[in-house]
């Protein structure tokens, strides 16, 4: 018989990182939720200032905690079971994010399906709107207030469907990079990579336009301009952190490429942030139809 051999499975030690992320998370619900819930207080809050603390400890244990990783996995201490180990925390993480959008389109799904055309009387609700919105109608986009003000539907064309181009292109050049990391092409690597992240910035610049646009005289499309206002910012807003997040984790990566880190077969980060990448695309596309097109 011959004996098999077991790769050694690293553990770290105990480390302060996690609680430090718990109390930043704390503060920056806390901070959120009393900022945005006095916004309209012309005596101001304090919520602004707890949530611009919990940012910057978010920020600090990000920081330091990946230095701690970047560092063990320079200095060998990774195996193969670790890797793996990586790719399932990274998995579990991507299908939390799934069913984090998933309860927002079904909001979406749900008002669209349901709540409107229960409010113009549909089934068995046809006193609803006679009590509630006497001349409400069923459409969508919802562009009129119980108050009669009215608002302007976002189009697909224009800002929106550059974005889908632009996102839809930098997933094709975040595949590039990958397949020249895989055959370490490294000027190659460096430029499809560059153009990814570019890619990303001119997308989120072009929605800051979009979002200005809306908030126009012209459109008059406000957070508070009922359902369709809501689910707009709502899916628009949150797939605009993720893509932020996901250009971060990016240029966090370039600049490890720049030092000279990865290798063919070692490049989980790499990976990752690929993986992560390709479903903030995913996930605009989604978007793209449901929000902006039907």
């Amino acid at each position: 018989m011959t004996t098999k051999e077991y790769e050694t499975y690293y553990v770290p030690a105990q480390s302060h990182w996690p609680i430090v992320g718990a109390v930043a998370l704390f503060l920056v619900a806390i901070g959120a939720g009393q900022y945005v819930s006095t916004m309209n207080n012309e005596e101001g809050s304090w919520g602004g200032y707890v949530l611009i603390a919990g940012i910057c400890m978010v920020i600090y244990m990000v920081w330091g905690w990946f230095s701690n990783v970047v560092h063990e996995s320079m200095a060998g201490k990774y195996s193969t079971q670790m890797d793996n180990s990586f790719k399932q925390g990274m998995s579990w993480f991507i299908f939390s994010e799934v069913m984090f959008f998933a309860a927002f389109f079904g909001a979406l799904l749900y008002a669209r399906v349901f709540s409107v055309p229960w409010l113009d009387g549909a089934g068995n609700n046809f006193m609803t709107g006679e009590v509630l919105w006497p001349e409400f109608t069923a459409t969508w986009p919802l562009i009129k207030a119980p108050d009669g003000t009215e608002t302007t539907a976002m189009g697909w064309y224009g800002l929106p469907l550059i974005n889908t181009i632009l996102l839809l292109t930098s997933s094709v050049t975040a595949h590039f990079a990958h397949v020249s990391l895989e055959q370490d092409k490294r000027p190659q690597l460096k430029m499809w990579l560059g153009l990814t992240i570019l890619l990303g910035l001119v997308f989120l610049s072009l929605q800051v336009l979009e979002y200005a646009h809306a908030y126009s005289d012209e459109m008059r499309l406000y957070l508070d301009s009922g359902i369709y206002g809501n689910t707009f910012y709502m899916l628009t807003g949150f797939h605009g952190m993720h893509v932020t997040l996901g250009t971060i984790m990016l240029i966090a990566v370039f600049v490890r490429i720049m030092k000279g880190h990865f290798t063919p077969k070692n490049h989980f980060a790499f990976q990752a942030a690929s993986w992560y990448w390709h479903f903030v695309d995913v996930v605009w596309v989604i978007l793209f139809v449901f929000v902006y097109i039907l």
